[in-house]
């Protein structure tokens, strides 16, 4: 009988061989010019292989070794959840603003190796590929369509914006030719298959139009029963969505207190609109180009790693190595990160998709940058990778639950607070505009996904019934994102469900975590923190039994 980790080392071989974009994007090597099949029958031999996997790991479950049963545990977690995910045809409505199919086989680009003239004939190969991606992706939308399984309009909407952009004459794609001529490729072979590309791009766009529109679902809200499902996926537990509602709205509250105090530190004679105006003007308090931006993120790093490695956390030579990216255009905005590969080759890197904006304040970069970076998703993702005795392949490699993947990154920014790193009061004005953010995050995507009402003692729209529009008014006026942004970030919730939650959530239970930990004899932050980063981003469920 194979051993759980020969059984991980086994299917994850097997899982990148069966969906290689994930492959590369998770780092595992050897299939970056092959493509993924997002048909039917794509997705129905995942779920085949999911399902041989689960049963042959289940005697595990229980085994009195604690180390398989851990590695048992934590990959039957996730067989379950993607199990469950095909059987309710999840795959039939894979489609929205910020993370489906659509915007996946598009971005893999973005961590695919451009050194060589090889590379770029990988990527040559990939490019060929991805107009029968986007003709299987469009098989299995049609098949949610034929179930009446369909998405809301907006999200909808937006792809069809999203695929427009591939496929117009400021394609993030045509790009490519000229980078592979510098790097010894073969530009006008690169070129003929950005034309196809983008042709299957606008195809898929006018698709979108007139065959998938007319049926997408009007309203916005999914409902309690697919929020729940949402709410185990990207967190790993049960919630009270009531409580956890109320308890949003006492963290805007005590944040939106904080705030004005802070605000008078900047300036005392300006209120805290005032200051966040001051901050976003002042060109004294901005990177004046994308490349001040990337240079004062990546100082941030470099000090965080400095200072804290060897102190607060064991940093290994190999994970001290984060880079600064920004995006091509033609996506949804904001920020993130991606994990190394396997061997370390392709290090950890930070993502950063600013819209229009040219000059980049930097009042709320800090905070951003120890979240996506050190000590937050970097530290995280990558102390997983490489802890090849402890965790098995797949859990390393893969493995990512929003509620303990965010809120630890969310963590982490409240961790460098207490570590005296928010040196400026403008700074920490950033951090708790973040955690702002964060809260009205949990309010808005439950109050609107559950049709819930604004409680009286609301700020803005007090009474009123939640609606998009009213959503984005609370993530412009209170949540105090750029109104693009704002418009972006709703899009977002609305059709990724419950992974907005997962930030502030998943950091509440690991705060109440470090406070458990704490009341026992011998607590020692530096070793709570190494015990939570060896058990990588689970389900918060499963991490409390760890952590335990």
């Amino acid at each position: 009988m194979r051993t759980p980790f020969e059984i991980s080392d086994s299917f994850t071989e097997q899982w990148a061989d069966a969906d290689p974009i994930s492959a590369t994007t998770h780092g595992i090597s050897g299939r970056d010019e092959l493509s993924t099949d997002y048909s039917p029958d794509g997705y129905a031999r995942r779920a085949d292989l999911y399902r041989a996997t689960r049963n042959e790991l289940s005697p595990f479950l229980g085994d009195p070794d604690p180390r398989d049963s851990f590695a048992a545990r934590v990959q039957v977690g996730w067989l379950d959840e993607e199990i469950a995910k095909y059987e309710a045809g999840e795959w039939q409505r894979d489609l929205n603003h910020s993370y489906s199919p659509l915007q996946v086989m598009r971005d893999v680009f973005d961590v695919m190796a451009r050194e060589t003239g090889e590379d770029w004939e990988t990527i040559r190969t990939r490019l060929q590929g991805l107009p029968g991606m986007l003709d299987g992706y469009r098989q299995s939308l049609q098949a949610g369509i034929d179930a009446d399984r369909t998405v809301a309009r907006r999200q909808v909407e937006s792809a069809a914006e999203q695929a427009d952009a591939a496929a117009s004459p400021e394609s993030r794609f045509l790009a490519f030719p000229k980078a592979a001529a510098v790097a010894g490729g073969e530009a006008q072979s690169i070129s003929n298959a950005v034309e196809s590309v983008r042709a299957a791009y606008a195809d898929f766009a006018g698709w979108l139009r007139d065959i998938y529109l007319p049926t997408a679902r009007p309203e916005d809200p999914v409902g309690r029963e697919d929020y729940e499902r949402g709410v185990d996926e990207f967190l790993g537990m049960t919630l009270d969505l009531e409580a956890t509602y109320d308890w949003a709205w006492d963290e805007v509250h005590r944040i939106r207190s904080e705030m004005e105090s802070t605000s008078s530190e900047i300036d005392p004679d300006l209120s805290t609109l005032e200051v966040i105006q001051l901050l976003e003007s002042d060109p004294d308090r901005a990177a004046a180009t994308r490349q001040d931006f990337v240079d004062f993120v990546s100082a941030i790093q470099d000090q965080a790693i400095s200072q804290l490695a060897g102190k607060h956390f064991d940093v290994p030579d190999e994970l001290k190595v984060v880079t600064v990216n920004i995006a091509p255009p033609g996506g949804a905005l904001g920020a993130w990160y991606v994990g190394p590969s396997e061997d370390l080759s392709r290090p950890g890197s930070i993502w950063y998709a600013p819209g229009e904006r040219q000059a980049l304040p930097y009042w709320q970069e800090v905070s951003t940058a120890y979240h996506e970076g050190f000590p937050g998703h970097h530290l995280q993702v990558a102390t997983a990778v490489i802890k090849r005795d402890e965790l098995a392949r797949f859990h390393r490699m893969a493995i990512w639950y929003s509620g303990a993947g965010e809120g630890w990154a969310l963590y982490a920014e409240r961790l460098m607070d207490e570590l005296g790193f928010f040196e400026k009061p403008e700074y920490r004005f950033g951090l708790q505009a973040s955690q702002l953010m964060r809260a009205t995050r949990v309010i808005v995507d439950i109050g609107c996904q559950l049709s819930l009402s604004i409680p009286e003692h609301a700020p803005l729209h007090a009474g009123d019934p939640w609606s998009y529009e009213r959503a984005v008014d609370y993530m412009h006026q209170i949540a105090l994102q750029a109104p693009d942004v704002a418009e972006s970030e709703v899009k977002r919730y609305l059709g990724w469900v419950a992974q907005a939650i997962s930030y502030k959530v998943g950091e509440r239970e690991i705060l109440a975590m470090r406070d458990r930990a704490r009341a026992k004899p011998g607590f020692d932050v530096k070793d709570f923190h190494r015990r939570m980063l060896e058990a990588g981003a689970i389900r918060l469920d499963q991490l409390w039994e760890h952590m335990e």
